[in-house]
């Protein structure tokens, strides 16, 4: 029998499903210890922020977003008139992406995808550098979907960490767990970009907005030059018709 993929449990988690139908939490990642992970579903439901938009001015090209929850990011490209896939393993995210406009499927980051090799850039929002719990197979994965020079963008957790768990998408009435628990990973910037260098990537950028943190990598490429990510690139558009907070709270 075959082993669900990486992060698949989160199409599982009914707390999530029914906190993006109503656009709001509280919901929690849970700890097999019982130590719980703040998710912002309300900013995640919302419109792009500022420091969204700052962050989408310096995408390249054609845009996978991984882990697309509800798709604000996805929507927001989408009417710049960009060229932008959203994908993730949570039904209700890709309906509420889809009706806000843009495209999504169900589909996990390590299942095949449309176009793999000749993205121009890759989104690692909202704690989804955390998917599957192994930065490195993430990092190899996100490297054979994006183009040769390809750009990934992932937001890190503020803190210095790198840590793994096996964790559990929970609201408050359940805050004991009855999912089933699915690997994951906090990284700080360090942390990324020790993995990434072995890797091979190289880093074009890092910068800190609103409290979040990110940090820009690149593919190897032929070309040897490093600069940062362009702001200025929009291609057509192909519309047809989203881990989060840093603080745990204790457990209860």
């Amino acid at each position: 029998m075959s082993s669900r993929p990486p992060g698949l449990a989160w199409a599982a988690a009914d707390p999530w499903a029914a906190a993006l139908r109503a656009g709001r939490g509280p919901l929690f990642l849970r700890r097999d210890d019982g130590w719980l992970l703040p998710l912002e579903v309300e900013r995640w439901c919302a419109r792009a922020d500022a420091v969204d938009l700052d962050m989408l001015d310096r995408c390249e090209g054609t845009v996978l977003d991984v882990g697309c929850g509800p798709g604000r990011l996805v929507a927001e490209l989408a009417a710049r008139g960009r060229s932008v896939l959203g994908i993730d393993v949570s039904e209700a995210a890709v309906d509420h992406t889809v009706r806000l406009g843009g495209r999504a499927l169900r589909r996990s980051v390590f299942d095949p995808l449309p176009r793999e090799g000749r993205w121009g850039t890759v989104l690692l929002m909202d704690g989804n550098v955390g998917i599957g719990g192994d930065p490195r197979a993430l990092l190899r994965r996100v490297a054979g979907i994006l183009r040769p020079g390809g750009l990934l963008i992932a937001e890190t957790v503020s803190l210095d960490v790198d840590e793994r768990a096996r964790v559990q998408v929970v609201g408050v009435a359940d805050a004991r767990g009855t999912g089933t628990p699915f690997p994951w990973a906090r990284l700080g910037t360090p942390a990324l970009l020790r993995y990434a260098r072995r890797a091979g990537w190289r880093v074009v950028a890092q910068w800190t907005a609103g409290g979040r943190r990110f940090a820009a990598l690149r593919t190897r490429s032929a070309s040897s030059s490093a600069e940062p990510p362009k702001r200025t690139a929009v291609i057509s558009s192909q519309r047809p018709r989203k881990t989060s907070a840093d603080s745990p709270v204790a457990d209860r």
